[in-house]
């Protein structure tokens, strides 16, 4: 059904409902990514569920009133109506994070009640908990994140079954390769927000989803005062907030980002706060061609913002992006590259999944590839540009230290694979791959190595 998406992160919950290991399940995301319409979708497959709201007095009270998990799962059952030998329940505890007795209840759900499934959830998680000295009881949770939309859920939200199967079978003909990049570029406007997906199926009107766009850059700003104590640092994060939008997919400096008077201090440290809040990711360079990867602090980060629509959006390239022939014309690639690496990351459900890019500073031999991929314990080089192979400069120095043959460059065309030799020699399998293939990589390299 047009609008309705299935998640990729549902498999996730199936399997932690019927793992031998199962605990509480701390559900992470930023604001409006999905979080409780995924749990209640998941919920369909029990035969009692049970969502209480913390931001609800009501349902806090029921943690202040009871310290023994047997008593509050009593009382909860009593309440919703439920009998007490109830089986296959799910108990959903959102916006946990305003409930210090709840969050410090999980370890208890997990070491007496194990057969009570349970998932918790909440707004800006990390950031809140900080502030307020609540952690989470180490060993007795496990966690998982959800990210905006993938591309494969975008065509799910509009419906367009054949292009789905299609990609996710990395098998698209090549007679629809176009129609198929049109639905990705398409995507890359609207971006994977799950509000803006469905209004998007429901209307077509690019326009019509700038109202989603609007709330939610409101509701991130209107959060500031939760993600510190100090004025400083609520005035630098919404400062971030208002320009950082226009420095997407670009290498920045903390000090005086955006044009600001803020200092390199205040300005990292804000930025951190709003990355636990999970809207952005600083991704920093490493310059190994091998695991394990050590990301180089010392280096300036590449920022990443959760959503490329929004990036759209905050930074007003929409209509550049509608009018493009190619998206890697746009910004100077920026939102090509953006996009690719919202991609990568799109279903991965680990907190602590994060992105890598390559950077080798060598006098006179300075060189960049905009990702690296771990794969099967290899680091494999993703570049997003078009052209001749020969103009891959960076992607030729780091395939000449690297310790395999196999490097990935994003384009707009159809996929292919090359043989390309370095100018020492060495020869590597060039994989050319769509844009709407990026979400697929590992079943791509799997083939491939």
């Amino acid at each position: 059904m047009k609008g309705k998406i299935h998640r990729q992160a549902f498999e996730f919950l199936q399997e932690w409902r019927n793992s031998d290991s199962r605990k509480p399940l701390i559900l992470r995301g930023a604001r409006q990514v999905g979080k409780t319409t995924l749990v209640k979708h998941f919920a369909e497959t029990y035969a009692v569920f049970i969502h209480l709201n913390l931001e609800k007095r009501e349902d806090r009270n029921l943690f202040e009133m009871t310290d023994n998990v047997n008593q509050l799962i009593a009382n909860i059952f009593v309440r919703e109506g439920v009998r007490q030998d109830a089986k296959n329940v799910l108990l959903f505890i959102d916006e946990i994070q305003n409930s210090k007795p709840a969050v410090a209840m999980l370890r208890y759900f997990y070491e007496e009640r194990y057969d009570l499934h349970v998932i918790a959830a909440g707004s800006l998680l990390e950031t809140v908990m900080d502030v307020r000295r609540i952690s989470f009881p180490v060993g007795r949770v496990q966690f998982m994140s959800l990210k905006p939309c993938s591309f494969v859920e975008f065509l799910d939200g509009m419906d367009l079954v054949q292009e789905k199967e299609f990609v996710e079978q990395v098998d698209v003909p090549w007679v629809i390769h176009e129609r198929v990049m049109r639905h990705f570029r398409e995507y890359t406007i609207v971006g994977g927000m799950p509000d803006a997906v469905t209004q998007y199926a429901a209307t077509h009107d690019h326009q019509a989803i700038s109202t989603v766009y609007e709330s939610l850059l409101q509701t991130y700003k209107d959060d500031v005062e939760k993600y510190s104590s100090s004025a400083t640092i609520i005035r630098t994060i919404r400062s971030i907030l208002n320009v950082g939008w226009n420095s997407a997919a670009e290498i920045i400096s903390f000090e005086g980002f955006g044009e600001t008077a803020y200092r390199s201090r205040e300005m990292s440290e804000a930025f951190q706060i709003i990355s636990k809040a999970m809207l952005l990711e600083l991704v920093y360079p490493t310059s190994e061609t091998r695991l394990p990867i050590a990301p180089n602090y010392r280096r300036r980060p590449k920022l990443l913002w959760l959503d490329t629509g929004l990036v759209n959006y905050a930074a007003g390239v929409q209509k550049d992006v509608f009018l493009a022939d190619d998206i890697q014309d746009i910004w100077r690639g920026r939102i090509a590259e953006h996009v690719v690496g919202q991609e990568l990351i799109a279903n991965r459900t680990e907190v602590s999944a994060h992105r890598s890019f390559w950077h080798r500073d060598k006098q006179g031999a300075s060189a960049e590839v905009d990702f690296i991929y771990p794969y099967q314990g290899l680091l494999v080089p993703v570049e997003v540009k078009s052209g001749h192979n020969a103009h891959l400069k960076s992607l030729h120095l780091f395939m000449n230290e690297a310790p395999h043959n196999i490097a990935v460059r994003v384009w707009s065309k159809p996929f292919s694979r090359d043989e390309v030799k370095t100018s020492h020699g060495k020869t590597f399998k060039l994989l050319n791959v769509p844009f709407y293939y990026v979400g697929q990589l590992e079943k791509i390299l799997q083939k491939e190595i």
